[in-house]
């Protein structure tokens, strides 16, 4: 059987946003609070903005299969808490980008303030992914000026942690 096209786009989303989360996990409180210009915002509203728009994206896409996180319930939430909702993302993405998706069928999101936004699967599936590297980039990019080296989360380190990935030495 075939893998689908977005499986490992999607892993790799779920697993580099847990590996962050675990290098932040470790800093102490008053280092979570580390903002960068340029960036969201502190450290740890950063990693509950990115966990929460993700939940909200997935809510959506799953046709309810999660439920979002309020903007109150979000704010008040931990790491572990944070980790622990990511981690449980995973094996929903997996099950939406291994349905049959019509790129083209338009989703819309009812906001807390009334408003809507519609737009095609496709475009909301990139959003999620360029919403997901955007905010880990800015996370590690705090980390680093605190001299914290942040984890390797390219695709490339997703694959050789997944066995999917062969690196031949050049012949002499």
């Amino acid at each position: 059987m075939s893998r689908p096209i977005l499986a490992d786009a999607f892993g790799h989303h779920v697993w580099a946003s847990l590996r962050v989360i675990d290098a932040c996990i470790a800093l102490p409180p008053g280092q979570l609070s580390t903002t960068v210009p340029g960036t969201f915002g502190s450290i740890l509203d950063t990693v509950r903005h990115l966990v929460g728009a993700d939940r909200s994206y997935l809510a959506l896409l799953s046709g309810g299969a999660v439920e979002r996180i309020d903007e109150e319930t979000e704010a008040a939430m931990g790491l572990q808490e944070l980790r622990a909702a990511m981690e449980a993302t995973g094996p929903v993405w997996a099950k939406v980008v291994a349905q049959d998706l019509d790129p083209d069928q338009m989703l819309t999101r009812l906001r807390d303030d009334g408003s809507t936004s519609t737009a095609p699967v496709a475009i909301r599936l990139a959003q999620v992914i360029h919403h997901g590297t955007d905010h880990r980039s800015q996370i590690a990019t705090a980390l680093t000026t605190l001299g914290v080296t942040p984890p390797e989360i390219d695709v490339w380190d997703f694959a050789a942690t997944e066995g999917r990935l062969t690196d031949t030495p050049p012949t002499a």
